[in-house]
């Protein structure tokens, strides 16, 4: 049987030029809708990815995330999202993106052919044993995400590769291979569109199942959230009053107690004192009780 990639023809690609604009996205919609059903399959993999990561980030170590292009930036925009969601500290969660920051601006493809920027992105990163990188390509073989991963072995870090090809040789490269097979794009190889859709989505509930691993989701609310805009100190009392069922004064008084902490603040109102709350979070490895 032929192997689609994502470099095959669809069948919607056909005439597409040609089509009424509402027929156009129509297609493109059934395209972006059908890569998403494909992440169904990647489910155990994605939790045993989550796993790893959690693991890794409990016992002090790094979540890593790397890759070119559109899977670099479907990979920043999850890691970026991190720090505020999750209160993950950056120095804990690099990225390792091909070109860096100045790729951001203007996307050069060259950067993704060069190993030797990826063997610096590791080195810098400073990833070693006990750490895990999450290496997305949507064809599973371009060579920066390739040489990301052959050095983070190579340093005892965990590989978990995210590729849309079946066997793409990240997949065979990774100790952790998550295989999310969306087939051909509408528009012939631009896999900014299905491939990177079924990557954010992926990666998207992976994080959350790490904050839950991590106890920094409670009930469905982000408690370890960083409240540092009006619109998240806002939310902090609400989480803090939702969860502890208190009032928002009570609430507010809490995290001032707390300088701002949501866990502990939501301890603090159901009568802990802050000292008392914080030892507790420890002792729990950051849980809050069971409500």
């Amino acid at each position: 049987m032929t192997i689609r990639t994502t470099e095959d023809r669809h069948p919607a690609s056909d005439g597409l030029h040609a089509r009424s604009g509402p027929a156009v996205l129509a297609d493109l919609l059934a395209a972006q809708q059908a890569a998403l059903a494909a992440v169904e399959a990647g489910f155990p993999a994605l939790l045993a990815v989550a796993e790893a990561a959690a693991a890794a980030l409990q016992s002090g170590g790094k979540l890593a995330y790397a890759g070119a292009g559109s899977s670099g930036l479907m990979a920043l925009a999850d890691c970026l999202e991190l720090a505020g969601t999750f209160g993950l500290p950056p120095e804990r969660t690099p990225m390792l993106f091909a070109g860096g920051a100045d790729a951001l601006l203007h996307l050069v493809g060259s950067v993704e052919d060069d190993p030797a920027l990826a063997l610096a992105d590791v080195a810098r990163a400073g990833l070693a044993a006990g750490d895990v990188v999450l290496v997305l390509s949507a064809s599973g073989r371009t060579p920066y995400a390739l040489e990301v991963a052959r050095a983070a072995r190579a340093r005892g870090v965990t590989v978990a590769g995210f590729a849309n090809v079946p066997g793409a040789p990240l997949l065979d490269l990774a100790d952790l291979p998550v295989l999310i097979e969306t087939g051909p794009e509408v528009v012939t190889g631009s896999t900014r569109m299905g491939a990177a859709t079924a990557q954010k989505v992926a990666l998207n509930m992976l994080s959350v199942l790490v904050g839950l691993r991590l106890g920094h989701v409670h009930n469905g609310f982000m408690v370890n959230v960083v409240a540092d805009n009006a619109k998240l100190i806002d939310r902090a009392a609400r989480i803090v009053a939702s969860v502890a069922g208190v009032s928002r004064a009570d609430a507010d008084l809490a995290l001032a107690a707390t300088d701002g902490a949501v866990k502990p603040a939501i301890l603090v109102a159901g009568g802990m004192s802050p000292e008392a709350a914080l030892a507790a979070l420890k002792t729990s490895g950051g849980h809050l009780p069971p409500r």
